[in-house]
C-alpha cells in the first residue's frame, strides 16, 4: 500500500485564511471605500550584468538595445509620467532601486520636492535576493534604506524586493529592520498582517494584473487595452464597494522605460483622467499613508 498523502500541503505560515466577505467593515479617511494607490518605478541596471527587463529577448551583447531602451525611462520617459501625475496633484509612491540615487540624482530631487514616497525597491534591478543568507540579506536592505536616506533625507517605511523575490526570511528581516510594510504579496484587496518571528509586518495590496511590465511586457497587453483594464479594475471595484461597503485597494503599478513612451503615456492619460476625477469614494494616496490609516482602524492582534 502506497503510503497516505499528508492531511495538508505546505504553508508558508505567514497569515491565516481570512474570506473579506466575513470581516469587519471600515473606511478609509472621507468615508472612502477604495483606496488607489499608483506606484512608480524608477530603476537602474547593471550594463551586462545580472537581471535584466527585456523588450527584445536574445540581444547580442553587448546589449546596447535593451540598455538604451531602460536608460530611456531615466532621461525622458520619467519624467513625462511624473508631469502627467503632476497635472492631477496624486501622490506616487515611488519604487526606487538605490543606484538611482547616483545614477539619476535629479530624479529623486524632483520626487521628494512632489511628496512623493520613496520605496526601497533594492539595488539595481540586475540584483535578485533569492539564495540570500541572512546576513547578507540584512546588510542588502540596510544599505538600501542608508542610501535613500542620505539621498531624500527621509527614511524609507516600505520594501517591494526586486522582481518580488524573496527568500524564506525576508519578512522577518524587514520587520527587524524597522520597515513598517511590503509590497511583495499580492494576496488579498485589503492590507494583511503578517505575521513574522519578531511580530507583525503588514502587507499593502500591490497589482500584478494592472502592472505595465507583467501587462505589457509580460503579456504583450497593448497600451490601449492596459489603459481600458485600468478603467474596467476602477469601476468594478467602486461599483463593488459602493454597494457592499467593502473597503478595498486598487493598485496601479507603472515604470519609466514602458509608460514614458508617449504613445503609452497618451493611453495612460485617458485612464488617469477617468480614475482621478474629484469622487467622494476614492481615497488617492501613497502607499505609506494606507499603512498607516490601517493601522489605526485595524491594528495586529498580539
Amino acid at each position: 500500500m502506497p503510503d497516505a498523502l499528508p492531511s495538508l500541503l505546505a504553508d508558508h505560515g505567514r497569515y491565516d485564511y481570512s474570506p473579506i466577505v466575513e470581516r469587519p467593515r471600515f473606511t478609509w479617511p472621507g468615508g472612502a471605500r477604495v483606496a488607489l494607490h499608483i506606484t512608480f518605478g524608477l530603476e537602474h541596471y547593471a550594463f551586462g550584468e545580472g537581471l535584466v527587463e527585456d523588450l527584445v529577448p536574445g540581444a547580442s551583447h553587448p546589449d546596447v538595445l535593451n540598455t538604451s531602451w531602460r536608460e530611456y525611462g531615466n532621461r525622458v520617459g520619467a519624467w513625462r509620467v511624473l508631469d502627467l501625475l503632476a497635472e492631477h496633484s496624486a501622490p506616487l509612491g515611488i519604487l526606487l532601486n538605490s543606484a538611482v540615487c547616483d545614477h539619476a540624482p535629479a530624479l529623486i530631487e524632483a520626487c521628494v520636492g512632489a511628496g512623493h514616497e520613496l520605496i526601497g525597491h533594492g539595488r539595481s534591478n540586475s540584483d535578485t535576493m533569492a539564495g540570500m543568507d541572512d546576513a547578507t540579506q540584512a546588510a542588502y536592505l540596510r544599505s538600501v534604506d542608508e542610501r535613500i536616506a542620505q539621498a531624500s533625507g527621509v527614511p524609507t517605511r516600505g520594501w517591494a524586493s526586486p522582481w518580488l523575490a524573496e527568500t524564506p526570511t525576508t519578512p522577518d528581516l524587514l520587520q527587524e529592520l524597522g520597515y513598517g510594510y511590503l509590497l511583495d504579496w499580492c494576496m488579498d484587496d485589503q492590507p494583511v498582517w503578517m505575521k513574522t518571528r519578531g511580530g507583525p509586518l503588514l502587507s499593502v495590496p500591490y497589482s500584478q494584473e494592472l502592472n505595465d511590465s507583467s501587462a505589457i511586457i509580460g503579456r504583450q497587453v497593448g497600451a490601449q487595452a492596459f489603459g481600458e483594464m485600468i478603467v474596467d479594475q476602477f469601476d468594478e471595484m467602486t461599483a463593488t464597494a459602493a454597494r457592499d461597503g467593502r473597503p478595498v485597494v486598487m493598485s496601479v503599478v507603472l515604470h519609466a522605460f514602458i509608460m514614458g513612451q508617449p504613445f503609452r503615456l497618451r493611453a495612460l492619460r485617458r485612464a488617469l483622467e477617468h480614475i482621478l476625477k474629484p469622487n467622494p469614494d476614492v481615497w488617492v494616496a501613497r502607499p505609506r499613508d494606507i499603512a498607516d490609516h490601517f493601522r489605526t482602524v485595524r491594528p495586529p492582534v498580539s
